[in-house]
């Protein structure tokens, strides 16, 4: 599972990056798929009482996901941005039960548990990595997780490396407004794609790696495909200024000409690697 490529600049702070768009993130960005969530729930089996760690939580769609087929005790929301902070912990409210949560707000590689006894037993960081400190997250990861904890580092891509022709054509009219380089962060453009994540597991204490991978069908309608455009750090509404407006009746256009029946067929593939300390259950 090759990263994506990092930022020229990975430091975001706060709300500075997505803050705006958090609404727009829990709506329109796409959850895990049901057969990743049960991966993520088996790595439990044989634990009493499972402690979940989400780094990167966004709008906690991976707690979200898991807690209806897993009994968590306790989860730990790890964000630099207080709005999706804000955003996960409603969404859990109704659903978490008798599950604690506690939200940390600060880069992932900086969080402590807020009290004894709470080792997380399942660390997962989905389509956040490359925002990371991957080194220093991982050296993190080892300090808090109990013995045989599962490190879970999960993505798909986007719609911008999606190849097909209606991304090709929504990718140029991007291009047309920002620049032919794919932007990122708050000022900074995407470097090529550099070092495999299974590298950086490898590495590290949890170096004991499985990769699962998962076929994703997903339609889109073009409304919605402007939705997301706006959580993404290469088309968000900041970077657009005065002409988001313009680009989105433009995008709208382009889209809805692509459009058979008003759908716009995506086909990914969700990886999930799986990382553990050697001697872990498989």
């Amino acid at each position: 599972m090759t990263r994506p490529g990092q930022p020229a600049s990975a430091a975001v702070s706060d709300d500075a990056l997505f803050g705006p768009e958090a609404a727009d993130y829990a709506c329109y960005r796409p959850g895990l798929p049901d057969a990743a969530v049960h991966l993520l729930a088996a790595t439990q089996h044989g634990e009493p009482a499972p402690v979940l760690l989400d780094l990167g939580t966004g709008t906690g769609q991976v707690p979200r996901a898991l807690l209806p087929v897993l009994p968590l005790v306790h989860v730990d929301l790890v964000d630099v941005n207080e709005s999706m902070l804000q955003a996960a912990r409603a969404a859990l409210d109704p659903v978490r039960g008798g599950c604690t949560v506690d939200v940390h707000i600060g880069a992932a590689h900086t969080f402590t548990p807020a009290a004894a006894g709470r080792a997380p037993t399942l660390i997962t960081c989905a389509r956040s990595f490359h925002w990371m400190s991957r080194p220093e997250v991982l050296s993190m990861a080892d300090r808090v997780a109990a013995q045989r904890a599962v490190v879970a580092v999960m993505g798909d891509g986007s719609l911008w490396t999606y190849e097909a022709d209606w991304t090709a054509a929504l990718r140029e009219l991007i291009q047309s407004y920002l620049g032919e380089d794919r932007r990122a962060g708050t000022g900074g453009t995407y470097a090529e794609p550099g070092r495999a994540y299974e590298d950086d597991l490898a590495d590290s204490a949890f170096s004991e790696v499985t990769e699962h991978t998962f076929s994703v069908s997903r339609a889109w309608a073009p409304e919605d495909v402007l939705g997301y455009l706006r959580t993404t750090s290469f088309a968000r509404p900041a970077l657009l200024a005065g002409r988001h407006d313009e680009f989105e009746a433009a995008a709208l256009r382009l889209l809805q000409d692509h459009a058979r029946e008003g759908v716009l067929k995506e086909d990914a593939v969700f990886t999930v690697l799986l990382a553990r300390r050697p001697g872990g259950d498989a």
